[in-house]
């Protein structure tokens, strides 16, 4: 007699092992699939890096690293060099972004103070935009402005240097590479300008035209006038060590020129709020009172800073953020002992490592991969969102993009980074599939025209977006 159950359950048995080995087909053949998109991706793309960046012939000896990762999915479109090192210039103003993004909140720390029965103890928190061309509303200046019990300032929260390790040490004349100071004014820079005016009516005992030298905020410093009169350029530059200051006339109609000040701590500082304020800040030289507790008055809008920061690749913004996220974090402003702090907390799963030296990427001592750009990128959208990014980052047509990616305005929120034969660019980019891919371009060892490879990279990133 035949069991019919059992036989049942032996055919049941049948149709699930074809069941189970036609459903492992199926697996094995969209996985099959996704790797041959994968490749052909990697493959298309690695075509157009080709033909756009790495056959160049200006680029054909230069140290190249591209990354290029869908979030979507997790995957790299594309790698080239992606995990070696590079010196990433000004891409490190995003890095710098990420800090203060994550760590100082909605609005910037401008000042600390303490009331005593003594007078007003301040204490400097790195804040660089107070008494800056750049703002309208100065809450620290009006503060200090309507107090009358005499003024001190602390300084004893300063642990940094004026200028950072592995800066050119030859450019400390150029508005660039400006002083750090726990203190700064004016942006820690003088503007001098030029003015030609001529006479309303002809006076021959006038000369033909008047000339009107002048520096905003005005100062008591030396100036020395250099006496070239072939000169066509007006000029300015300060003496290495010291506020002297060698005025060049040039043939413009109205021309300036910005020097950073020698801050000699905080010195300069408070030399000029005297004149500013009508009133004396004295630093304090000895031991301060037992029983001070500081309290803090906020100034700008974060991203009021970081934004011009990004925009126009702004130095000087960059380090103080790092010094006022010291303060915050550290209760010193100390730039070395801050980044060491952040690489061992918040960028502590940076893929490559990366060697960290200052706020805004003058120092060529800096060391990222194109991978460690991706991985920040990612931080910055997951923990602030892409509105946020959308304001802070520049986009086509504007700030260091002004004269690219006019066509992708809106499309691509990147950093731009440029120093002597070096050219990087890492940000966000819209695709016309819908995407929102990031990506890392890091270019060193180039003896080109910096232009002429940004108009490359721009082309690869076209192709990125027209077909991806």
């Amino acid at each position: 007699m035949i069991n019919d159950s059992n036989s049942m359950n032996g055919r049941t048995g049948t149709r699930k092992r074809i069941t189970y080995r036609f459903t492992s087909a199926i697996w094995v053949l969209m996985f099959g699939m996704i790797l041959l998109s994968a490749c052909s991706t990697q493959q298309k793309l690695g075509k157009a890096a080709r033909t756009a960046l790495l056959d160049d012939s200006t680029l054909r000896h230069a140290h190249v690293g591209i990354a290029v990762f869908d979030p979507g999915t997790g995957r790299y479109l594309y790698q080239h060099n992606a995990d070696r090192y590079f010196v990433p210039a000004s891409n490190i103003k995003i890095v710098s972004a990420y800090a203060a993004m994550k760590y100082l909140g909605d609005s910037l720390p401008g000042l600390r103070y303490a009331k005593t029965e003594q007078g007003i103890f301040l204490q400097g928190t790195g804040d660089p935009s107070f008494l800056h061309s750049d703002f309208t509303v100065h809450p620290v200046f009006q503060f200090l402005k309507q107090q009358e019990q005499p003024l001190f300032l602390d300084v004893s929260n300063w642990k940094a240097e004026a200028l950072g390790d592995g800066w050119s040490w030859n450019d400390y004349s150029y508005s660039y590479m400006v002083e750090r100071s726990p203190l700064p004014v004016y942006g820690n820079v003088i503007h001098w300008y030029q003015e030609k005016q001529e006479p309303e009516k002809y006076d021959s005992s006038q000369p033909d035209v008047s000339i009107s030298i002048y520096s905003i905020p005005e100062v008591n410093w030396k100036v020395r006038f250099n006496p070239d009169e072939k000169a066509r350029r007006f000029a300015v530059v300060r003496s290495k060590d010291a506020n002297i200051f060698t005025i060049t006339e040039g043939k413009e109609n109205k021309a300036e020129a910005e020097v950073p000040f020698v801050t000699e701590g905080v010195a300069s500082a408070l030399e000029l709020l005297k004149d500013t304020l009508g009133k004396e800040i004295r630093q304090i030289e000895g031991p301060l009172p037992n029983t001070l507790r500081y309290q803090l008055i906020r100034s700008q809008p974060v991203d009021a800073l970081l934004k011009p920061m990004m925009a126009r690749s702004d130095n000087f913004y960059a380090e103080q953020v790092l010094m006022m996220v010291s303060q915050q974090l550290l209760g010193e402003i100390n730039e070395e002992k801050l980044i060491d702090s952040l690489l061992r907390t918040s960028l502590k799963d940076l893929p490559q490592a990366p060697r960290w030296a200052d706020g805004s990427g003058l120092s060529r001592y800096n060391l990222f991969s194109p991978l460690d750009f991706i991985h920040l990128l990612g931080k910055i959208n997951t923990e602030f969102g892409m509105d946020r990014v959308k304001n802070v980052f520049s986009t086509g047509g504007t700030g260091t993009l002004g004269s690219i990616y006019r066509q992708d305005s809106g499309y691509i929120y990147a950093k731009t980074g440029t120093l002597s034969g070096v050219v990087c660019l890492s940000g966000y980019l819209y695709t016309r599939k819908a995407k929102w891919l990031q990506f890392s371009i890091l270019i060193n060892n180039h003896r080109g025209s910096a232009a002429a490879i940004r108009r490359k990279t721009e082309q690869f990133l076209r192709e990125l977006r027209e077909k991806y």
